[in-house]
This record gives C-alpha cells, structure tokens and sequence, in this order.
C-alpha cells in the first residue's frame, strides 16, 4: 500500500514540483543571503556559507523526522561508508564546483549547465549503472526538457565556454546526477531520509573545514539574516528527504525529469522577491513552461493495454 502510494503518478508530480519550487526558491534567497551574511564575497566565505547552510540541513533533517516517526534516526554501521560517498558527490564536489563555477560564468549560462543534471542522471543510470532501459523517448523528453531551460534563458546567452567557469558547473551537474543513482542504488540499504540528513551533515561539515581553511568569514548580525540561513537549511532538508523517497520507490528517469522545472521557478520567484532587473520575458516563460511539461508528460506517459 505505502509502495502503491509513493508511485502514484499524481503524488509523484505534486512532490516532485514541491521539491523544485523549494529549489527554486533557493536561487533569491541564496542572493540576500550573500548581502546580509557575506561581509566578503569570495569563494571561500561562500563555500563557508554553504557548509554551514547543509550541516544545519541535515540537523534539521535528523531532528525533524525523528520527532516525526518518534525515534532516533541513524544510519546503520554497514552504510557510513555509503552515506559518506553521497556526500561526496551531493554535497561536497557538487557545490564547491558550482560556487566556483558559478563565480566565473554569467547567471544564464550557470542555470542552463547546471540544468543539463536531470539528462545527466537518465543518462548515468541507464547507460553506466544500467539500473533502468535507457529510450529512445527518455532521451528525447530530455532534450524538450533542457531545450525549455535554453528558451528561458536566452536574452544573454552566449556560446563561449571556460574551463573553470562553465566547466566547473558542468562537473557541478555530473556529480549531482551521479548522487542520484547512488541514493537509488542504496536506498535498498538504508532509508533516504536517514541518508540525505547524515550525507548533509557530513559533507557540510567538509565544507565548513575547507572554507575556514582558505579564509573564508560569515557574520549573522541579525533575525533576518539567520532566518534567511535558517530557511536555506529547511528547504534542502525538506527537498532532498523527500526527492530520496521519491528516487527509492520509482524509476530516476521519471523523477529527474522534474529537475528541469526548477530553473523555471527560480525565474519566477527571483522576479517577485528581487530588486534586480530580469531579462526573461513572459513569452519565454510560457514557451518555457510548455516544451518542460511536455519533456515531462512525454516520459510519463503510459498507454494503457
């Protein structure tokens, strides 16, 4: 019945666009956290910044979800080794590629790379891990997908690519789909939740140590600023738990493809909660909206006998 449940197209879609809102959501907050938390904005207050964000992510997750199911939630000796290898990938290399990637690119190019990570893990599990059939029509709703993310973003966007600017949020995409085929591959093992709130913290904790080495600051000077921090913790504690669940119960192809909506509400939610001036017109949003729902439909889609 709990299987039935978390298989159910509708549950699948209403979780999966959750999980992408609060993603989202993460790009403008990520910007007022840099103006109220960084008192220098470089690389390694930012991967300072971000350790700090995940371990209080996977505190909260632990703590959250032991109140809820009334017990302490820890991973069993056997999976450290496992947990530590999604941390690997999930937390440490994919974030200080995408910080200093990110840092030595423009903000569209970044979300177009960075958006190619749902192709990526089709890709992975299909053709490397062979845990799912890689189609013909898996590879073509992601490129309708990705081809969304490339409309909403085409005010500015130009075709030359650097290595430690582009490519570094490319690998940033590869280590994320790579951690979704491990967080399938060893929710056999162990619970999603209890693997995304201790990969969280071990791998903040990383983050934390290599950012305080190469000098990175951070300053909290007041509520707003902490409920930023507190927020950016609760969402990638909420999301990931529930992506893992998603990711353990059904097939990564029809999970990942959500991915490419997240971009799409980052758009949106940047456009309500920032100051700054957006180039994405409303045209490309729609057409945006539309080739992204058909990548969607187009892989979920089942005829039936």
């Amino acid at each position: 019945m709990k299987k039935n449940f978390y298989t159910n197209p509708f549950f699948v879609m209403a979780a999966a666009l959750l999980c992408c809102a609060l993603w989202g959501s993460a790009t403008p907050f990520i910007k007022i956290g840099y103006s109220l938390i960084l008192p220098e904005k470089n690389t390694a207050s930012t991967i300072l910044f971000a350790g700090i964000r995940f371990a209080l992510a996977g505190i909260l997750t632990v703590v959250i979800y032991s109140i809820a199911r009334r017990k302490l939630l820890y991973p069993k000796k056997e999976n450290l080794g496992r947990i530590a290898t999604v941390a690997s990938f999930q937390t440490v290399i994919q974030y200080i590629f995408f910080y200093i990637g990110l840092a030595n690119t423009t903000g569209v190019k970044g979300t177009i790379l960075s958006g190619s990570n749902a192709f990526f893990a089709i890709l992975i599990a299909g053709g490397i891990f062979q845990l799912e059939k890689l189609t013909f029509k898996k590879i073509l709703a992601c490129l309708i997908g990705f081809s969304g993310i490339v409309v909403v973003n085409l005010n500015g966007l130009d075709f030359r690519m650097n290595f430690l600017g582009d490519g570094f949020v490319l690998f940033s995409a590869i280590a994320y789909a790579v951690s979704s085929v491990l967080i399938k591959r060893y929710s056999k093992y162990e619970d999603p939740v209890v693997i995304s709130g201790y990969q969280f913290a071990m791998g903040g904790l990383v983050m934390i140590l290599v950012g305080l080495l190469l000098g990175g600051r951070i300053a909290i000077p007041n509520l707003q600023a902490a409920g930023v921090l507190l927020y950016l913790s609760a969402l990638s504690a909420i999301a990931y738990a529930l992506w893992g669940v998603l990711l353990k119960h059904n097939p990564i192809s029809k999970v990942s493809i959500y991915s490419f909506m997240i971009p799409v509400f980052g758009v949106l939610l940047s456009n309500l909660m920032l100051t700054e001036q957006s180039n994405v017109s409303p045209l490309n949003l729609v057409v945006t909206l539309l080739l992204v729902s058909t990548g969607i439909i187009m892989l979920n889609y089942k005829k039936e006998n």
